[in-house]
């Protein structure tokens, strides 16, 4: 077994031509004899040869690599836009690259410094909030930096109308005649999650509602545990429950099914944001805002695009619809 890859110099060997013709053969509308060219490509096949790429890449300056940055890949929503990125970014021509990093600002500095080691074209962020010292390194090498879901001041983003779904939100909840509102988030306190916190107080405000906010550690369904037995643990209750995420709103849900026998959506009436696959099982069936995992990826190569074809344009912001999926988790008016 060899224990180096093939290189261009076996090829040439084995087809008996020059080193220089190997490349012509390998580069598109280059000049070379089909005669040569024919021995070159049977060469290569009969040894396993592949064109270096990251060589390629380094002699034109581009690497062709795009990072793909989260702290929370493995939710079912993030896990979603990463593969459509993915498949998307791999139509283009580029090699998308994840990298997961930890709740810390300094753990999302690392993991972007390691994309500018390695020359990323672009750094897309799906999660986490890139620091001020972060876009400033970015400009300076001009690499494109994009957020998702993420209203960061002087960089690119993509997002979903947050406030626009949570306004809604609170007023189909009120007009399932819920009378005590809450809200649950995370005490994270991102920029969408603010959004949507934000526009659901003032919504119900307007009406004659004080909603409570409540925050917990997490947004994914231990959190949503959490959250229901604090909700639910005594004084008056709420009937009507909007949260942050689905994962939230299934824990919520279980809880209060599960350990306090209410019924939903007769005594309380949930609505979660995402809508990940299991919101549709029967178990849940719930109500919630849905956002698009292949337009959210589609919006953010239309920004590379754009980016890449102007560096000194303003930054641009794409905004797309969260529409909301009634299901049985919110009573009918």
């Amino acid at each position: 077994m060899r224990r180096e890859f093939v290189s261009a110099q076996d090829v040439a060997a084995q087809a008996g031509v020059s080193r220089s013709a190997v490349s012509r053969a390998f580069t598109p509308g280059a000049s070379i004899a089909p005669e040569t060219r024919q021995k070159v490509m049977a060469a290569a096949e009969a040894l396993g040869y592949r064109v270096n790429d990251l060589a390629r890449g380094l002699l034109a300056r581009r690497s062709r690599l795009v990072g793909l940055v989260a702290s929370d890949l493995d939710t079912p929503f993030r896990a979603a836009v990463a593969s459509a990125l993915t498949a998307l970014l791999m139509t283009r021509g580029n090699v998308p690259t994840l990298v997961r990093f930890g709740p810390s600002q300094r753990d999302g500095i690392a993991a972007h410094e390691t994309l500018l080691s390695y020359r990323a074209e672009a750094t897309i962020f799906l999660s986490g909030t890139p620091p001020a010292s972060l876009i400033d390194l970015a400009r300076r090498n001009g690499q494109p930096l994009i957020a998702l879901n993420r209203t960061e001041p002087g960089i690119d983003h993509v997002r979903s109308d947050h406030a626009g779904a949570a306004r809604f939100a609170a007023e189909r909840l009120i007009a399932a005649e819920c009378r005590t509102l809450a809200v649950v988030t995370s005490e994270r306190d991102t920029p969408s999650l603010v959004q949507r916190v934000e526009a659901f107080q003032a919504a119900a405000n307007q009406a004659g509602f004080a909603p409570r906010v409540l925050r917990i550690a997490d947004t994914d369904y231990a959190g949503g545990l959490a959250a229901g037995r604090a909700l639910f643990a005594g004084g008056e209750r709420p009937d009507g429950v909007f949260c942050v995420n689905d994962l939230m709103a299934f824990g919520v849900m279980d809880v209060a099914r599960g350990e306090h026998g209410l019924v939903v959506p007769r005594d309380l009436c949930v609505i979660g944001f995402d809508d990940v696959p299991q919101a549709a099982w029967r178990a849940y069936d719930l109500a919630t805002f849905r956002q698009d995992p292949d337009a959210l990826a589609a919006a953010a190569i239309e920004v590379l695009d754009k980016r890449q074809a102007s560096h000194e344009a303003a930054a641009i912001e794409i905004v797309l619809p969260a529409t909301f999926v009634e299901r049985g988790s919110v009573r009918s008016t």
